[in-house]
């Protein structure tokens, strides 16, 4: 949510900053906007709504500028207008701020603000931040006065800075809300709060850590730390995306390129890792922590929204693979619990952004408690990455659309390396090791198989497409994939959508079903295959349509089902990284026939970066 880009150097910025901001589009907003320094002026434009109204504010003015700030934003405090938007500025109209993040001292700081007799003119926490600037700025060292207002503010930002005072700088800070720096080859530089936001222009870059301040200069850069105002020297790192996996390839949107790139994305996952001959798997990021793998005691997984799916299903494979005690938490609740971890417990946090700011707080509370910390993720040098002990990267590119479908199939693959790796330091036997491990290497064909499926289901999407409530259910294994698949229903199409345990149908939710209700049922051949039919019928006895998720060659399921998707057949354990992905096909192409902006759909972000 909200994006942050900022550019000087030798070109003329709008331009710069636009491309940036249309490259964040993803995250999710409701307004945009750009300051710039011309002529010895500072012009601030920004319009409520998407981009392209701020470009068409933009259109005919001629603006000549070497350094600017750009931002989109997703509100928090206040509604979405022109005036809550991004850029804000101090009263005298000297400096301009663009903030990611939430200032939780927001009335405190503004009474004070307002008694020594600054205006406001939104109603948002963010300009509070220039107001405070101003106070500690006297024209001549924007990042000292930067440094001394954020010393006053409690919670979390992502910060740029500039000033007309000091018209060579920018200065950003980051606490809890990524910031990454970016190098031209013409000795300019970017700041921004995504990478792909620097795609176009560079693959080389810093990542500000928390509680660092960059002072950005046509001369260099210097990094400080707030605590105590060292230079911090750090070198750059190369971003290994690129700038064609960022588009859509003729996809008309990004979240079905991004289905439609699963079967790479476990490729990519698996690469490298698959030890063959010895049925077990090496995961480079935990070599360093191995042994205290070897006598970990309890794993719990942390994460949010579809990645705690994931985690679910991380908690079934742990169990009954490894024989572990595991479980699975909302990171959101994790650091309000007042959790006990006794000792040997390992705290997995899977965010393929690394950026979740429930997920991050969750992993510094579990680091306080004692606990080995890993993580899931997909962007490398995020914050998550570096809070975490040891991890594993996806490795799968940016992913782009909102609602997660690749990044969750990674995952999965991962949360089953992951598995075996523990296994057989303990219990499991080379055999079922090499069972695994060949048929994780099967998956990329399987998916493919499924793929070739997207008619079908396109169809079965006309057809369902204007009922207004769906269930999903499934058992075991297929329970978490069908809460996903009622997520990623919701997310998109907006249409009302549960998801169950099977067993849980006559316990309550059995007295909603009539036939008006479709209920999406995955009931692939399994240990519980038998009595996931029994609710099948329960559901067919109450005029309920039945969608059903079964494994190629199941004829009794066909007298069953109102329709009938076919899944190819796979180890029991797997069969969640198979099983999620039609979901998402059938999400997509409702959300399709309803008209739904699938990419980016209302009140959503990508990167969740305030609690």
């Amino acid at each position: 949510m909200c994006g942050i880009i900022g550019y000087i150097g030798k070109k003329n910025s709008l331009p710069i900053l636009l491309a940036g901001l249309k490259r964040m589009e993803y995250r999710g907003y409701d307004s945009a906007g750009v300051a710039m320094l011309a002529e010895g002026e500072l012009r601030v434009i920004k319009k409520a709504g998407k981009l392209d109204n701020l470009k068409n504010a933009l259109a005919g003015r001629k603006i000549q500028s070497f350094v600017g700030l750009g931002h989109i934003r997703w509100a928090t405090h206040g509604v979405p207008n022109d005036l809550n938007a991004h850029p804000h500025v101090d009263c005298r109209g000297n400096l301009a701020i663009v903030h990611n993040g939430i200032v939780e001292n927001m009335n405190e700081l503004k009474e004070q603000l307002a008694s020594r007799g600054h205006q406001f003119k939104t109603q948002t926490d963010s300009e509070l931040i220039a107001h405070l600037i101003e106070e500690a700025y006297h024209g001549d060292n924007l990042a000292e006065a930067v440094m001394t207002a954020l010393k006053k503010i409690t919670g979390t930002y992502g910060l740029a800075v500039l000033a007309k005072s000091e018209p060579d700088k920018i200065v950003a800070a980051r606490l809890s809300s990524p910031l990454v720096l970016g190098l031209l080859k013409d000795d300019s530089y970017l700041v921004a709060s995504d990478v792909t936001a620097l795609l176009p222009f560079t693959k080389q870059v810093i990542y500000l850590e928390d509680g660092e301040v960059a002072e950005i200069s046509r001369n260099g850069y210097q990094i400080h730390h707030l605590a105590d105002n060292e230079n911090r020297v750090r070198p750059w790192q190369q971003v290994d995306w690129d700038l064609a996996e960022a588009e859509k390839e003729g996809f008309d949107h990004f979240m079905l390129k991004e289905i439609f790139d699963e079967p790479k994305a476990i490729a990519d996952s698996l690469r490298g890792r698959l030890v063959v001959k010895d049925g077990n798997v090496k995961l480079g990021g935990l070599i360093e922590v191995l042994r205290q793998l070897a006598s970990a005691k309890r794993i719990i997984f942390i994460a949010c929204g579809t990645a705690h799916y994931a985690g679910r299903i991380g908690e079934y494979l742990i169990e009954s693979q490894v024989g572990l005690p595991a479980e699975v938490e909302y990171a959101s609740e994790f650091r309000y619990r007042e959790s006990v971890l006794e000792p040997g417990t390992v705290v997995v946090a899977i965010s393929q952004s690394g950026e979740t700011a429930d997920t991050l707080a969750a992993v510094k509370q579990a680091k306080k408690l004692g606990a080995l910390t890993l993580g899931i993720v997909n962007v490398v040098g995020s914050s998550i990455t570096r809070e975490t002990t040891a991890g594993v990267y996806n490795h799968i590119g940016p992913e782009i659309s909102v609602a997660s479908t690749k990044a969750f199939v990674s995952q999965l693959v991962i949360l089953v390396l992951l598995t075996v790796l523990l296994g057989r330091q303990r219990q499991m036997s080379q055999e079922v090791g090499s069972r695994i491990i060949t048929e994780l290497a099967a998956l990329p064909e399987k998916v493919k198989q499924i793929l070739e499926q997207r008619e079908q289901i396109a169809e079965l999407a006309k057809k369902y497409c204007r009922a207004e409530d769906f269930i999903f259910i499934g058992r075991k294994l297929n329970y978490p994939v069908a809460l996903e698949g009622a997520l990623k229903l919701k997310e998109i199409s907006y249409i009302h959508a549960e998801g169950y345990p099977a067993g849980e149908l006559k316990h309550g939710p059995l007295a909603l079903i009539d036939e008006t209700w479709p209920v999406v049922c995955l009931v692939t051949k399994d240990s519980v295959y038998e009595k996931t039919l029994s609710n099948i019928q329960e559901i067919k006895a109450r005029q309920g349509q039945v969608i059903a998720l079964a494994t190629v060659g199941d004829k009794q399921i066909a007298g069953l089902a109102d329709d009938v998707i076919y899944l190819p057949e796979t180890l029991e354990i797997l069969a969640p990284i198979l099983n999620v992905i039609p979901l998402q096909l059938l999400a997509y192409y409702i959300a399709k026939e309803r008209g739904c902006p699938i990419d980016q759909p209302r009140n959503l972000a990508k990167s969740v970066t305030v609690e």
